[in-house]
Parts: structure tokens; C-alpha cells; sequence
């Protein structure tokens, strides 16, 4: 194995430590031995909605959308996942096949584990089944939050949202203003359930409110307040 591959282990395998406390020393040995890690470049699909499940996947660095396909080819992104977090593995555990897609946002790199060792374990672990059971709620009460924002906010509301959201998960530069991600305004409209050309006008607003400024796909947050009372109100 190469330096670099073997580096790229170790710090797998350190991002793995809150299942890997809850395996025993051989199950320990055997997701070393059983997990793949694979690099996205920006944009590559990591799976496709209609695929069978296979793989439990964590994503070690980089960004990652998921998202389902709508009417008239536009697309809803559900979430956004971040390092260190789990996903691909709900279809398999209701027995179906994908009903999302998955999709770098930048260039990642992502933990694939053979979802059957993982189901085989939880049935021989409680603290492990736990875990996931515990993963799983959190996203349901997520994913019930974010529908009635998204069918219940204003559009204002809901552009708001989405930019806080960034900036809670993603964090900010150097300057503590500017967002760390960078979507195009087709991402962005797309993670707020609005067309393209809605998001641009809502962007440009809050600019020329002074709520925040833009650089090209670069946003930064100049009144955070005024953001997050746009957001509540809806």
C-alpha cells in the first residue's frame, strides 16, 4: 500500500471511531479489512435513485448533496451531508431499492462498508443497532422540520433558511462572514424549492437590503440577525 493510501486509511478509520468503539476487536478488523475508499470528482454521482443499496457510505471529506428528481427535470435536494456523516443506508434497512440520488458537491472522498456486514452486526449488537436507530430518528425529525418550512415559508423565508443552514454546517473563511460552500444558483434554488430564476431575485434583494453581499458563487452574511428573522417569520 502507498504512503499516501495508507495515510488515507489511518484517517478513515479515525473518522470511523463512533461505530468502531461499538465493534469488538475482530468485527473491528473485518471493516478494516471489508470497507473501500473511493474519491468523487466535483459533480460525479455516487449512486442513482432506482439502484439497489449496497453500501453503507460515510463521507471522510469534501460536501455532498442528496436529491430527487422532480417534474420538468428540475431536482429537490433533501440535505446536504457533511464530514463525518453517514447516509446511503436507510432504502436498504426498509428493503427498497434508492428513492434519492447522491452527488458531490466538490471533490470528496467517502467510506463505502458492505451494508450487509453492518445489518449482520446490529443483529449481534445492541449498542451498534442503537446507533443507527438513533441516526435514523434524527434525520426523520429533520426531514419532517424541513417539509413544513419548505411548504410553509415564503420564499424569502425559505432562501433565508437554506443560507443559515449552510452556515451552521459548513461554517464560515477566515473573514467569519463569507460561506464556506459555494453553490451554483441552481443548487441553491434547488435546496430551497424555487425556481433558478426566483433565487436570483430573492439573492439580489437581500443584497440590496444589505442582509449579505456576493462574489460570483461566493456569499457572505453581512446581517445574520436580519437573516435569521427572515428565516423565523417565513
Amino acid at each position: 500500500m502507498r504512503k499516501k493510501d495508507s495515510l488515507i486509511l489511518a484517517d478513515t478509520v479515525e473518522s470511523l471511531q463512533d461505530i468502531m468503539q461499538l465493534l469488538t476487536p475482530g468485527q473491528q478488523e473485518e471493516l478494516k479489512n471489508s470497507m473501500a475508499i473511493q474519491h468523487f470528482k466535483k459533480n460525479e454521482t455516487l449512486y442513482r435513485e432506482g439502484e439497489v443499496p449496497q453500501m453503507l457510505h460515510c463521507l471522510i471529506k469534501g460536501k455532498v448533496k442528496i436529491y430527487k428528481g422532480g417534474i420538468g427535470g428540475r431536482t429537490q435536494i433533501i440535505r446536504v451531508v457533511k464530514p463525518v456523516e453517514y447516509f446511503g443506508y436507510r432504502a436498504y434497512f426498509a428493503n427498497q431499492n434508492y428513492v434519492t440520488s447522491a452527488a458531490a458537491f466538490e471533490s470528496s472522498t467517502v467510506c463505502l462498508i458492505p451494508i450487509e456486514l453492518i445489518e449482520k452486526w446490529m443483529m449481534e449488537n445492541n449498542h451498534l443497532a442503537m446507533y443507527f436507530i438513533r441516526l435514523l430518528a434524527v434525520e426523520v425529525g429533520k426531514s419532517d422540520q424541513r417539509t413544513v418550512n419548505l411548504t410553509q415559508k415564503h420564499i424569502r423565508g425559505r432562501l433565508a433558511e437554506s443560507l443559515i443552514f449552510l452556515r451552521n454546517n459548513y461554517g464560515l473563511e477566515e473573514d467569519s462572514a463569507t460561506l464556506s460552500i459555494y453553490l451554483s444558483r441552481e443548487d441553491l434554488a434547488n435546496m430551497s424549492n424555487m425556481t433558478t430564476s426566483n433565487a436570483i431575485r430573492t439573492l439580489s434583494a437581500f443584497a440590496q437590503e444589505k442582509i449579505i453581499a456576493i462574489d460570483g458563487k461566493k456569499i457572505k452574511i453581512i446581517d445574520g440577525e436580519s437573516l435569521e428573522r427572515i428565516s423565523k417569520i417565513g
